[in-house]
């Protein structure tokens, strides 16, 4: 009796981290949307970062919410199999969001070059598109930010006269106030830098969520091998 009541306790959390599951699953799906937007306005366009990063968190996130379907089936039917199935494909999630947090913490200097490599080549198309110059525009009045390292890089700019710097990246933005500028009068930060400090300061956010995530997920794989045990041994837990 003792075993039983200890199953139904473990059913019922069982149940409650799949409600838990689902809830993060739609949180995930709603992040990597959040985190779609929010690259497209910061990382250069046509940036690999930009348009990987989210996918990769709504991917995950759809995967969780079919795991967390799977595992309410295992759990209403007792199934062995289907049980089995749901703590390989947790215990699975758990490795790819360790394997990507490890990845993200090896590659980390890798993406600040290539976003400084690429914010260069959208500086360098910005009197040829105006997209581009709008885009660019937005980023450095928004971040209160001018270049990649600093104001100079748009000398390295051939379509830009000496002396002259886009308007976005004076502190009080007028109408032809980056002519014949004063360094005082211009924000002295580059905005690789500055954008950068901003991603990482969410992204310890976001990490901090992932891992409140994971430990739940591990309670998962183990309520579930508790429960696998107890349906292979045969005993009746509703």
């Amino acid at each position: 009796m003792a075993v039983e009541g200890g199953m139904k306790c473990v059913k019922f959390l069982l149940y409650v981290l799949v409600l838990a599951f689902w809830a993060c699953a739609v949180g995930l799906i709603a992040v990597g949307v959040a985190v779609h937007f929010t690259l497209n306005q910061t990382i250069p366009i046509g940036s690999t970062a930009g348009s990987v990063v989210p996918v990769v968190i709504i991917a995950l996130g759809t995967f969780l919410f079919l795991v967390a379907f799977l595992g309410c089936c295992a759990t209403c039917k007792d199934n062995y199999c289907l049980m089995t199935t749901f703590a390989i494909l947790l215990t699975l999630i758990v490795l790819v969001e360790v394997a990507a947090a490890i990845a993200g913490y090896v590659f980390r200097d890798k993406v600040k070059s290539e976003f400084d490599k690429g914010f260069r080549d959208e500086m360098k198309a910005y009197e040829k598109n105006n997209n581009t110059a709008q885009f660019l525009d937005k980023l450095q009045e928004g971040f209160k930010c001018c270049g990649a390292m600093n104001y100079t890089d748009w000398e390295q700019v051939p379509q830009i006269p000496k002396n002259r710097v886009p308007d976005s990246c004076c502190i009080n933005v007028t109408q032809s106030c980056g002519t014949n500028f004063k360094p005082s009068d211009i924000n002295q930060e580059g905005c690789v830098e500055k954008i950068g400090n901003w991603l990482k300061h969410r992204a310890l956010v976001l990490a901090g969520v992932a891992l409140g995530v994971t430990f739940v997920e591990i309670l998962g794989v183990i309520f579930a091998c508790c429960l696998m045990k107890s349906i292979r041994s045969g005993y009746e837990v509703m």
